[in-house]
């Protein structure tokens, strides 16, 4: 199979990892089903890539980069199989969407575009803290209209807003996050106009495509 970080070099050169343990599953009070053809991932397979060498990086736009000192396996970044674009942290917008996620850069430009993904054992759960603002990404359950259940990179601690289940499919080779806040899957927001155009957003009952698809890749320190 391809590998689960995949490099987004020229050549697309792929290695091989393991997929993630059949039969994975999330939380007793974690959703009851899961689309055919989905795993639910557990941080053993995050800790088993973090100690591979040599995963795959998405490259970096001229003059970009991220500064910190996690293990790179760790740093991932999402790309949106909807529009094919990546997943940025929007650092520079006014309240209340300070900071809001959104599917809209053509490459990884610098840590805008990069997230650290955390693995929970306690809750058996993960989170994203943006490397842009190192802050938590937040299901803002509370707000109203189209930016409610929107992603947003705002937290400085982790309770069930911040809280996700991550999700794996083999034959597609892509992945899915659910909010735990509101056990909907994370879409992104395509036919969104304005500021919140392709923005992220917890709203779906189910996988149905790729709205709630995404490519991870992983990033160099």
């Amino acid at each position: 199979m391809t590998s689960v970080f995949l490099s987004l070099s020229a050549v697309l050169a792929v290695s091989t990892l393991a997929a993630p343990a059949a039969g994975a599953a999330p939380r007793a009070d974690g959703p009851a089903a899961v689309p055919s053809g989905w795993e639910a991932v557990d941080g053993a397979e995050l800790a088993r890539i973090s100690e591979k060498t040599g995963t795959g990086q998405a490259p970096f736009a001229a003059g970009g980069g991220v500064s910190t000192t996690a293990e790179a396996p760790e740093l991932i970044a999402l790309q949106s199989v909807r529009n094919g674009q990546f997943v940025a942290a929007e650092v520079n917008y006014t309240a209340p969407n300070t900071g809001v996620l959104r599917a809209r850069s053509a490459e990884v430009g610098g840590s805008w575009e990069g997230f650290a993904l955390e693995w929970d054992e306690a809750s058996e759960t993960y989170a994203l803290k943006s490397l842009a603002n190192d802050r938590y990404v937040a299901v803002e359950k509370n707000y109203t209209g189209s930016a409610q259940n929107v992603l947003r990179a705002r937290s400085t601690s982790v309770s069930g807003w911040e809280q996700f289940f991550l999700y794996y499919n083999e034959g597609l080779d892509l992945w899915a996050l659910q909010s735990t806040s509101n056990g909907l899957f994370v879409a992104m927001e395509n036919s969104y106009t304005g500021s919140l155009q392709y923005a992220l957003r917890a709203r779906s009952t189910e996988i149905a495509g790729s709205w709630e698809e995404f490519a991870l890749y992983g990033l160099g320190a």
